[in-house]
């Protein structure tokens, strides 16, 4: 999608809302299946914008058995019922298997039980049976009602002011084992605690020489076992979708003994738990584990994670994700038609789409299916291209082909870090190095910036070299803010001397300025007449042409846990407003989405002037809620705002 087509996106959305209504609709929210950090985000999300519209919000409690159940279990909602939710892990209004829903007589129930508070929306927060369930009634609306109306539960009124019923879904669950979005509300923050427990074990492990095997959920979704091999660096990985092929026991000692003898101290192996090897047999943790015993004889040991990863407090990420999905499943339902099927709110690159609620089913089910029919290829490219490209990337960075099996490109690259640190930093430089190697190329190492360039700070850097790299903040190769302008000769020196043939530079702002100048300095000096590209990398994700910066994400979940600490610390103070200024020079992104995860009240950046007046208007609401509860309020505050 391109900056047009996001542009005109925003325009018919903000329009679309000046004509939006809800007033007489009512609509009811539900938790279903497994709970998921993000789904009170989710929750708050679909009660105020609902809210904001002019609907009525009503609160299903213990998802299809408290619709079934009816009575306290559906509660009207209000905006201050969702105060202080964001930060909350699990669901606040519970989540509970329901045999009862699965008959038509439970089925009827739940819809008298909705007729009689006039509820003819429903959002569905959950797995793919829970929005499979939700379909199938919407369904039997009419046959439900209809039914009703003879046993006399309801009148003919009810019936035809009531007619049909809208549903939407928004997905839950941590695995991300749903087709048709790139991301599944809860799974970037069961990666966050897989990651945490990696960085732990990694300093024991490193102490004692030891190897880990790690067994994370997934039972049939290899998806959390593949992302976080990926971010940590993992020496090997099981996955549902993609087995290993016969004769993988000898492969893996190979691969462990050969980073051992890279003068390596630790092997980190992840385990799906719903590994299978190529004839749909389990590969467990402890199987892994005496075979690497017996074969090498290492320490090793078997951490299995289990229900931490669904606890705990939901990432940024996940709480915008769930607010953005929230939103605009509300205006899903409000636009809805009797003719409309039921949709599900997707992720879509940075995009909020809706899809067919059945198509996605429909290819979840397909996906296990291949994987029950041991046509692996086919389920691994049935999961998305998110998926196939994660795996294919991991298969690159892992392995490593023996030197005398690797083309000879002849080219030179060089890597170099520009501009502040960011988290990330080094995990995209040892990608870059070990695709580099992979291909053929001599792969250079440039030390401090634009300044060492010039200095001839430049050396080959290997595929060892970088291993270990991914989890380590700053930037190992160092950086600075210097622009080359000064130095252009001295770098084109360098660059002859050195023969780079191309030239990867991963930073910030300065980056993309350096870049510039770089690329302006060609008809002077030839040697800068090479390919060049620039990785985007800095916490103000202020670099133009790209959604995300390298960076970006780490600092709003800096930015997201200080806010969670200051409501926590000030539960118990009344009447009191805490200002939090935020990095971002002169892009407000860290202050709008930061308010956006953290619930601030008012959110102020750069890109939309402000001045005392607007602080005026914001006096009266702040005086209302400050009265109303007993809570801190945030406002962020980017460090380069209006002077006056």
């Amino acid at each position: 999608m391109d900056d047009e087509d996001v542009a005109n996106r925003k325009v018919s959305f903000r329009k679309c809302l000046e004509h939006l209504s809800g007033a007489g609709k009512a609509i009811g929210v539900l938790t279903s299946g497994g709970d998921a950090q993000g789904m009170n985000a989710a929750v708050r999300a679909v009660v105020r914008m609902g809210i904001y519209v002019g609907a009525k919000v009503y609160f299903i409690y213990e998802g299809y058995q408290g619709m079934v159940d009816g009575g306290r279990n559906i509660v009207e909602a209000s905006w201050e019922s969702v105060s202080s939710i964001l930060q909350v892990g699990g669901t606040i209004i519970g989540s509970a298997r329901c045999k009862a829903f699965r008959t038509r007589e439970g089925r009827l129930r739940a819809a008298h039980n909705l007729v009689q508070r006039g509820i003819t929306n429903l959002c569905v927060i959950g797995g793919d049976g829970s929005l499979t369930g939700a379909n199938i009634f919407r369904k039997e609306w009419s046959g439900l009602l209809e039914e009703l109306a003879q046993n006399g539960e309801i009148d003919k009124e009810q019936v035809q002011k009531h007619s049909y019923l809208n549903v939407v879904g928004m997905v839950g669950s941590i695995d991300n084992d749903f087709c048709g979005t790139d991301m599944t509300i809860g799974t970037d923050s069961a990666l966050h605690r897989i990651i945490e427990v990696v960085d732990a074990i990694m300093t024991t492990a490193q102490s004692h020489q030891r190897t880990f095997v790690l067994e994370v959920m997934g039972r049939h979704c290899g998806y959390l076992a593949l992302v976080s091999a990926l971010a940590c660096g993992a020496d090997w990985v099981f996955l549902p979708e993609s087995p290993p092929e016969e004769g993988w026991q000898e492969n893996m000692c190979i691969k462990l003994s050969e980073n051992r003898a890279r003068k390596k101290r630790l092997n980190i192996i992840i385990v799906a738990e719903g590994a299978i090897d190529t004839q749909n047999k389990p590969i467990t943790s402890e199987q892994i584990k005496e075979l690497v015993v017996k074969q090498l004889g290492y320490d090793t040991r078997v951490t299995i994670l289990g229900h931490v990863q669904r606890g705990g407090t939901p990432s940024a990420f996940d709480r915008i994700l769930a607010s953005r999905m929230g939103v605009e499943a509300v205006v899903a339902l409000l636009q809805a038609t009797p003719e409309t099927p039921a949709c599900v709110v997707s992720l879509s690159g940075n995009q909020a789409v809706r899809l067919p609620l059945v198509e996605c089913v429909q290819m979840t089910q397909d996906v296990q299916r291949a994987m029950d029919e041991r046509r692996f290829k086919d389920a691994v490219r049935l999961r998305g291209r998110s998926f196939e490209s994660n795996l294919n990337t991991y298969k690159r960075l892992a392995i490593k082909l023996p030197d005398d099996q690797i083309v000879k490109s002849n080219c030179n690259v060089a890597i170099i870090n520009v501009g502040a640190p960011a988290a990330g930093m080094n995990a995209a430089v040892r990608s870059a190095v070990r695709v580099g190697i992979a291909d053929g190329h001599k792969m250079l190492a440039i030390y401090d910036g634009f300044e060492g360039f010039a200095k001839g700070q430049i050396k080959e850097i290997g595929w060892g070299d970088v291993g270990g790299w991914t989890g380590q903040g700053g930037s190992i190769l160092g950086t600075k803010r210097t622009l080359p302008g000064k130095s252009l000769e001295d770098i084109a020196a360098q660059m002859r001397k050195h023969s780079i043939n191309a030239l990867l530079i991963v930073g910030g702002f300065e980056a993309y300025l350096g870049l510039l100048e770089l690329s302006a300095a060609r008809d002077k000096y030839e040697e800068l007449c090479v390919p060049m590209v620039m990785v985007p990398a800095t916490v103000s994700n202020n670099v133009p042409g790209s959604d995300f910066s390298i960076g970006a994400d780490t600092a709003l979940n800096t930015i997201t846990d200080t806010c969670d600490r200051i409501k926590q610390s000030a539960s118990g103070t009344k009447r009191r407003v805490f200002i939090i200024e935020t990095m971002g020079g002169y892009c407000g992104y860290l202050a709008n989405m930061g308010g956006l995860a953290a619930g601030a009240d008012a959110a102020y950046i750069f890109e939309e002037p402000f001045d005392i007046r607007d602080l005026q208007f914001q006096e009266s609401p702040l005086k209302t809620v400050l009265s109303e509860r007993i809570s801190p309020l945030r406002h962020m505050d980017p460090n380069h705002c209006e002077d006056d």
